[in-house]
């Protein structure tokens, strides 16, 4: 997702190598990190779903295991 714009950060580095100090790639930099943002969270929803699903698997297992050993 955000390899675009890291190539264009990694390119405008190399062509500005003084100016990136003064600020040349500044926008890059600003759009690469909300990429990264946006990209954090959407797989910390994924994390959290899956996440959930272990849960209720490991919730229905152990609701088994102690109805088994009831028995």
């Amino acid at each position: 997702m955000c390899a675009e714009i890291i190539e264009e950060f990694q390119k405008c580095h190399l062509d500005h190598p003084v100016a990136k100090f003064f600020g040349e790639c500044t926008e890059l930099k600003i759009k690469l990190d909300r990429c990264f943002r946006e990209e954090k969270a959407i797989k910390r929803k994924a994390n959290f779903e899956e996440s959930k699903k272990l849960k209720e698997r490991l919730r229905e297992y152990r609701k088994a295991a102690t109805e088994n050993q009831q028995d």
